[in-house]
């Protein structure tokens, strides 16, 4: 897997790095933002994509 596909998904509340995931850039332009479990919150959240 190359290194400029890959993305970190940061949890909105807490601000930590929990996911990476991958997004096809030339289908999809704008950023990324997924519910997803944070074990540091102990909730599902909002992950939004930020830079590697």
């Amino acid at each position: 897997m190359s290194q400029d596909k890959l993305f970190k998904l940061r949890c909105s509340v807490c601000k930590r790095d929990n996911y990476y995931t991958t997004k096809n850039k030339k289908t999809v332009e704008r950023k990324i933002e997924l519910q997803k479990f944070c074990k540091w919150c102990d909730k599902r959240t909002a992950h939004k994509e930020a830079k590697v």
